[in-house]
């Protein structure tokens, strides 16, 4: 059935002035931890060419999260890279969220690795709130390193949980009312670790001179908002104790919920994700109607013989539709995961919008923020990971590299938040000192040992599958051209040949060496690269590499 989105008011906002108390549990470095990584091994989880999380091994050599690959892999040079998984974050995670719905209920799952739940109930069973925390260290502790804090608002207790990191019993539990005078002290850069306030804006502040968050709550709350927008009206809100989010813990009302019942149970999670696809398009477009946004959503699935899994899912800036698809396949995986959990076809798939704000909607940039065809494009996919499977679907992701090859890497879509696909497939700001500048090549082929090619036409265009280019570059005496020690070439290169065809050589520049990893030999790499103009006005990079010239990528 469509979704029905009630207009009256909810008599939950009245809680707002005051912050709800909430537990928040937090696994440090789960990507880390999901991964299989033990402490003892140099390892880090990369995304976007950015180190996600570090083993203790690797932190003790002096990597640490937010730092370049490349810097990370300096610091550390026998340091494991393995690539971030969102997927198996989720999937890794489900036994953890088990066994806190075992002690408290209505679990809120933040992220993978950070759940929240409302600390009333839970701390009158078990006795107060360090009774409560200490149970769950003992009991998640099981699973994975963990740390708890409980504090007035969902802000105050994510901080507590992460300085529980340094304290002996893993916990930390702020007084009632004490919310404000425990953040005050705080240095600004907390907000940026909490990933609720961009870097940008905490650098600004501390460029200002508010290097605590007690300066930053001095401010004028209007003075603020006029200055830095909404963004620094959350910081300020954070920054005081208070918190303008709600966790709910109460039924959310029927009228707000978008199920489909399947005439048949559904063995294949993949048909579940396609219906519950419909059901989210059709439910953020009547709270669109509305002008409001989903912050919040719990997502309810039940099996033929009654088995029952429900899971609220946050998101600060709003779940889209495909954010609301992301969660519902994280929980599908996670739960069929388990040995024995799901016995019996899904009969029942139930969304509802437990929180949801007004949509104040998003300033864009006039260039370089998300467009029109990044929502169609993250639309279509979602769309196609639904008919063909996660893993069918392949999208580009930067990674950075010197050779155009290694600029990017294909990976499955279904482990790429689809919202932010544009933004993972851009390039960042920060050089990569060796590579060539701008325009980049239109073609690029791999770069692997072999030489299988084709002729089309009158142009150098060769079969670039799993196969190295073969490319001769020769000299007027028709030998090859080489690359001295000194980067210089052994003489000026008038002919290109490749796949048996040969054109001539109007213009080059070059050549400009480089060389990789030279602290790892197995993997360290040397060579020249060229770039040449034929007659036929198309333009190529060359490289030379062990005495034997590759074509690397076409310019058309």
């Amino acid at each position: 059935m469509a979704p029905q989105v009630s207009p009256r008011s909810s008599s939950r906002s009245s809680s707002r002035s005051t912050p709800v108390r909430i537990v928040t549990i937090w696994c440090p470095e789960w990507p880390v931890v999901a991964a299989g990584l033990t402490p003892d091994r140099p390892a880090a989880v990369v995304h976007a060419n950015r180190v996600v999380a570090v083993t203790d091994a690797a932190a003790r050599a002096g990597v640490r999260p937010a730092d370049r690959r490349r810097a990370a892999q300096g610091a550390c040079p026998e340091l494991e890279i393995v690539a971030h998984d969102p997927d198996r974050d989720a999937r890794e995670f489900e036994p953890v969220v088990r066994a806190i719905a075992e002690l408290a209920p209505r679990v809120e799952i933040v992220e993978p690795g950070t759940v929240a739940v409302v600390a009333r109930g839970p701390s009158r069973y078990f006795g107060g709130d360090e009774s409560l925390a200490q149970r769950l260290v003992a009991v998640v502790g099981e699973l994975a390193p963990v740390t708890v804090g409980i504090a007035d608002g969902r802000s105050a207790a994510a901080m507590a949980a992460r300085l529980a990191r340094r304290r002996p019993d893993r916990t930390l539990v702020v007084e009632p009312g004490g919310s404000p005078g425990f953040v005050a002290d705080l240095p600004t850069g907390v907000l940026a670790q909490l990933g609720e306030v961009s870097a940008d804006l905490v650098d600004l502040f501390v460029r200002l001179g508010l290097t605590t968050l007690g300066a930053l709550a001095g401010l004028d709350e209007r003075d603020v908002l006029g200055r830095f927008g909404r963004d620094g009206v959350l910081a300020h809100r954070i920054a005081i104790g208070a918190d303008d989010r709600w966790s709910a813990a109460t039924d959310p009302p029927p009228e707000w919920w978008a199920e489909h019942a399947f005439d048949e149970p559904v063995q294949q999670l993949d048909t579940v994700v396609f219906v519950a696809k419909r059901l989210a398009d059709e439910l953020v477009a009547a709270l669109a109607a509305e002008g409001r946004v989903c912050t919040r959503l719990v997502v309810v699935v039940e099996t033929e013989h009654g088995e029952r899994n429900e899971r609220a899912w946050f998101r600060l800036r709003g779940l889209s539709s495909v954010a609301m698809v992301e969660r519902v396949r994280w929980q599908l995986e996670g739960w069929a995961s388990q040995p024995g959990a799901l016995t019996g076809g899904v009969a029942l798939v139930r969304l509802v919008p437990d929180e949801v704000r007004g949509d104040d909607g998003v300033q864009s940039r006039l260039w370089g923020e998300r467009s029109r065809a990044d929502h169609d494009a993250a639309r279509s996919i979602t769309r196609l990971t639904g008919l063909a499977g996660g893993d069918a679907v392949k999208v580009p992701v930067w990674v950075g590299g010197r050779l155009p090859a290694e600029r990017f890497r294909w990976v499955a879509a279904a482990s790429v938040d689809a919202d932010d696909i544009g933004g993972r497939c851009r390039p960042d700001e920060a050089p990569w000192p060796g590579a060539l500048v701008a325009p980049s090549p239109s073609v690029v082929f791999d770069h692997v040992d072999g030489g299988r090619h084709v002729q089309d036409g009158d142009h150098l265009d060769p079969r670039h599958g799993e196969d190295r280019v073969v490319a001769e570059v020769l000299g007027p005496d028709g030998r090859a051209v080489g690359v001295s020690g000194r980067g210089e070439l052994t003489g000026p290169p008038v002919t290109l040949a490749v796949a048996g065809r040969r054109r001539s050589i109007v213009a080059w520049a070059g050549p400009w060496p480089v060389e990789q990893r030279w602290w790892a030999p197995e993997r360290s790499r040397r060579l020249a690269r060229l770039q040449l103009v034929t007659d036929d006005g198309v333009g190529h990079l060359v490289a030379l590499e062990q005495q034997r010239w590759a074509l690397l990528a076409t310019y058309e």
